[in-house]
């Protein structure tokens, strides 16, 4: 039987710029097969090819054995290939079915869309890969994780014979991603073939069969998963032994930097109390919809307060903008860096100066001197890899966007940093710079919280972990007594 998708020789260059030299890419019926790298590897430039959206300088792309040339992703689609991407694109003001059956409604009589028959089937498919989700919500109310959710059941709506799955569970915590594991167990029984691209190891150790390693733009090795080691994958990645994957050197001391009595917003936060120590990394832990996004969205003024107060260094803190947060020296690192973190279309230093702009402004003209100094230094201490601060964020992996946010907010020099998965959509090599950065903030006395849907991370970082439920505090695990075991049997 010829193999569902065969990929031999693929290049391509951007103003000469070579993206992907040689990609190579095998998958069978029924089969999960991991497609690795770091970031700046060329498997986003292969996908691209793969689905239509990008033209191949040269290579070979088969499907069912016969040789295809996608012109869009419509005929990618139509040739029974579907792709989850990692960056999410829904349509806000529209409902969740009207989001994933897009172009392709149920109609009436005279063309008229059959609201009645499209929620029914779209509640249909959610249910069936338990997907906790109403068809009738409007995407602009739902959680980036949930907005993941609707992606993936977009994708899997086309009954596609190759599924690509980007980063499906960078969103998404464990319970909801066990859900996506399920329906990809399902869809590997009925023959399906799945390419999964991840940085969590975990996750590819646990659902694939096979692997195969991109690095700068090459063909690496592939393999059966049963023949491989973690750490043997780890150097395939990287390109060199990575000893430890987590970099934590803080010690928390006594002083309480901050402390929240009763807290509770107008989104998932009731009656929240807990302290923040020196030097500590605090973690906050649960499942999708446990309020761990909403604490950090009310405590940097985001969310609405209804209620609870807040103390500083022992005075009282009154926070209902995020301006009140950045006074008191509280920084925040969102989920979505490309959404809420970064202006895709400026440069490198625009972006570190955003949080600046007052100190480095005088009479509303802006000191380019002391920006580009203040740039420079931070892209120095953060080891952010760009050929200039003049380069456009957009062009830098997302690991290095990850550091350019971190850095935006360096430059204010907080004393406590609020952390929404930091590490979402980085690489393994990647996720211990940014693992560095932390420890050495928290080290030099920085207060930190951190949110987390990876049980590795946290486990591996926090020296502390409130686990909420529906907004308030299920149970406290200081690091002596951190499990796995525990963090879920609290947070369920």
């Amino acid at each position: 039987m010829a193999p569902l998708l065969e990929v031999e020789g693929l290049a391509k260059s951007f103003s000469g710029v070579p993206a992907l030299i040689d990609g190579r890419f095998r998958l069978e019926p029924g089969s999960v097969h991991a497609l690795c790298g770091g970031n700046g590897a060329g498997k986003s430039t292969f996908l691209k090819i793969v689905m239509g959206i990008h033209d191949r300088d040269s290579g070979t792309i088969r499907r069912n054995g016969r040789e295809v040339a996608f012109a869009n992703p419509a005929e990618a689609l139509r040739n029974g290939i579907a792709i989850v991407e990692q960056e999410l694109s829904p349509v806000p003001a529209m409902t969740v079915a009207e989001n994933i059956y897009m172009g392709r409604e149920p109609l009436r009589s005279f063309g008229r869309i059959d609201f009645a028959t499209l929620n029914k089937q779209t509640q249909a498919l959610l249910d069936g890969f338990g997907f906790a989700i109403r068809a009738t919500d409007l995407m602009m109310d739902l959680t980036v994780a949930q907005t993941q959710l609707v992606e993936i059941a977009k994708a899997l709506s086309y009954d596609a014979e190759v599924i690509i799955l980007d980063e499906p569970t960078s969103a998404l915590g464990e319970a909801e991603a066990e859900h996506l594991f399920e329906a990809i167990a399902t869809l590997k029984a009925r023959g399906k073939g799945l390419i999964y691209v991840s940085h969590r190891l975990s996750e590819i150790f646990s659902i694939a069969d096979r692997y195969t390693v991109f690095r700068d733009g090459r063909f690496i090795q592939d393999g059966d998963m049963v023949d491989i080691s973690k750490e043997q994958l780890i150097q395939l990645i990287v390109g060199r032994p990575l000893n430890e994957e987590f970099v934590k050197e803080n010690q928390p001391g006594q002083k309480v930097v901050l402390r929240a009595d009763g807290l509770a917003a107008a989104r998932g936060v009731r009656d929240l109390s807990f302290d923040l120590h020196e030097g500590e990394i605090l973690g906050f832990y649960g499942l999708m919809g446990a309020g761990r996004t909403e604490v950090l969205d009310r405590l940097f003024g985001l969310s609405p307060e209804t209620g609870g107060n807040l103390h500083l260094n022992g005075k009282p803190l009154r926070i209902t903008r995020p301006s009140d947060a950045i006074a008191a020296g509280i920084a925040y690192v969102t989920e979505d860096r490309k959404q809420t973190g970064l202006v895709l279309t400026s440069s490198v230093r625009d972006n570190l100066c955003l949080s600046s702009l007052d100190r480095l402004s005088q009479f509303g003209v802006m000191r380019r001197r002391q920006e580009a100094l203040d740039a420079a230094a931070i892209i120095e201490q953060l080891r952010i890899k760009t050929a200039s601060d003049a380069l456009g964020v957009a062009s830098l992996s997302g690991g290095n966007q990850q550091k350019v946010v971190l850095g935006k907010w360096f430059m204010i020099n907080p004393g406590i940093l609020l952390l929404d998965e930091p590490t979402r959509g980085v690489d393994v090599g990647a996720k211990r710079e940014i693992y560095r950065v932390i420890s050495d903030f928290a080290r030099a006395g920085g207060a930190v919280i951190m949110v987390s849907s990876e049980t590795d991370e946290v486990l591996g970082m926090a020296d502390r972990v409130i686990v909420l439920k529906d907004g308030r505090k299920a149970g406290e695990l200081t690091r002596d007594r951190l499990s796995a075991e525990e963090l879920l049997h609290l947070a369920a």
